[in-house]
């Protein structure tokens, strides 16, 4: 982890997959109102304030860095804001990968009066 902090954002694109690069060198070369360009200064503005609190952001598509590791963010999924504590085996990935959008269907028992053959039967059908 010394090693990735101590390399700079070029040296960095090169160790990313070209997905991820493409993506960072279009948000350096892009306009001042680049969402991902936004959220990039305010990362280095609280890198250097010293702040390592939650930042809160809508940009899903951001490729984590390694100056990142420690911080944490707070992702939209759509619906609320998801508490994302960035690890080192984060770095390379997007933001958006981590805060899920859909949740996981559990499904209960069958209902009272259910018999044997009615309880596998869908209750929209």
């Amino acid at each position: 982890m010394q090693e990735l902090l101590s390399l700079s954002l070029e040296e960095f694109i090169e160790l990313i997959p070209s997905r991820q690069r493409r993506t960072i060198q279009r948000m350096m070369k892009g306009a001042e109102d680049n969402p991902q360009l936004k959220l990039y200064k305010a990362i280095k503005k609280a890198l250097a304030k010293g702040q390592k609190d939650s930042i809160r952001t809508h940009v899903r598509d951001f490729v984590i860095l390694p100056e990142m590791v420690g911080m944490t963010i707070m992702v939209h999924n759509g619906k609320e804001f998801v508490r994302l504590d960035v690890k080192d085996k984060m770095v390379g990935h997007l933001l958006g990968e981590f805060a899920l959008t859909r949740k996981l269907v559990s499904h209960s028992a069958p209902g009272i009066g259910a018999t044997r053959s009615t309880k596998f039967v869908s209750v929209r059908a």
